[in-house]
């Protein structure tokens, strides 16, 4: 049944599918010709295809016995050491079906895992790996612990670049009949930052509205101010126009709905294609500004003492 998920509707089947990783996928391939897979670590950042790609990689070796010779995980929901005494143990010890050479367990958002579950994890892959092969998904490879680390092939997925998302955006809103223009396109990238599944979920967001998508329409249903506004409050901000910056950054965070601290970092972003050299102290300022909101300090408040201190700043560089 469709679940009405575009992120799910266009999710890769095969290897062959996936777009933007191709080294990563080559060595894969190479895996389900030979039928012989060992443990396996993805990392990256999120919406690369990690997943995907344990999913597409299982389908293609198993064909119809998919379903009784894959199981996946989410570390981050069961992160403890039950998790891996129980389940994993158990699908683990099992013997594959359908003549497959062995089962593929994924562990989504392994990074999560207790310490002890990953000590508890190590001793199991090696006691079954006749039975089962695991895949080990994270966002950060430093939060698993050394020893899994080296039971693991590891393949770092890097952020997929703008043309790669921009091709799959242009083909689901053609298959969605979705009409996106090219400044809505080039939003969806610059908040997507490399993400395809955020990417996907923008546009099948910004198709709702029922009428053409454009940049005005993304960024009002993402809660994000546009690349311009935020470069006119820092021009502000830097001329010492300081009124005028801050009423800008009231109403972001007032009328817009901007979050302070997606504010911040679109700060951070921006302020590059502002400025020719950006100073130290400027960056301890949004480092610090950051720091502030993250720990609940009032938002405005911080970041009217940051324009302030962008002021302050660009008088001392003059």
């Amino acid at each position: 049944m469709e679940n009405g998920l575009w992120t799910e509707k266009y999710r890769p089947k095969t290897l062959s599918e996936i777009v933007g990783q191709d080294a990563i996928v080559e060595s894969l391939m190479r895996f389900v010709e030979e039928r012989r897979v060992p443990h396996c670590l993805f990392s990256g950042p999120p919406g690369t295809s990690k997943t995907t790609a344990a999913m597409a990689m299982a389908r293609d070796l198993f064909q119809s016995s998919f379903e009784q010779n894959f199981m996946e995980l989410n570390a981050s929901d069961e992160r403890g050491i039950d998790v891996v005494r129980n389940q994993v143990k158990m699908f683990a010890r099992s013997m594959p079906a359908g003549g497959a050479p062995f089962k593929i367990l994924v562990l989504d958002e392994a990074d999560h895992l207790t310490a002890d579950a990953q000590h508890a994890l190590r001793r199991t892959m090696e006691s079954y790996a006749s039975s089962c092969r695991m895949i080990l998904i994270c966002n950060y490879s430093s939060r698993i612990i050394p020893p899994l680390q080296s039971r693991c092939t590891i393949f770092r997925f890097s952020r997929l670049s703008d043309d790669v998302i921009g091709q799959r955006l242009r083909y689901i809103a053609k298959k969605e009949g979705v009409p996106i223009k090219n400044d809505g396109l080039d939003a969806i990238l610059y908040l997507a930052e490399g993400d395809m599944r955020a990417a996907i979920n923008l546009l099948q967001g910004a198709s709702a509205t029922g009428r053409p998508i454009d940049d005005n329409i993304v960024f009002s249903i993402s809660g994000r101010a546009s690349p311009e506004t935020i470069r006119n409050m820092l021009w502000s901000a830097l001329r010492g126009e300081t009124e005028q910056a801050t009423n800008t950054m009231r109403h972001l965070l007032l009328e817009v709905g901007v979050a302070p601290l997606d504010l911040v970092r679109q700060i951070h972003k921006e302020l590059r294609n502002v400025v020719d050299t950006v100073s130290i102290d400027t960056l301890q300022s949004i480092a610090d500004t950051e720091f502030r909101i993250t720990e609940g300090s009032n938002g405005e408040i911080q970041l009217t003492a940051l324009l302030s201190a962008l002021r302050q700043s660009a008088g001392n560089r003059a």
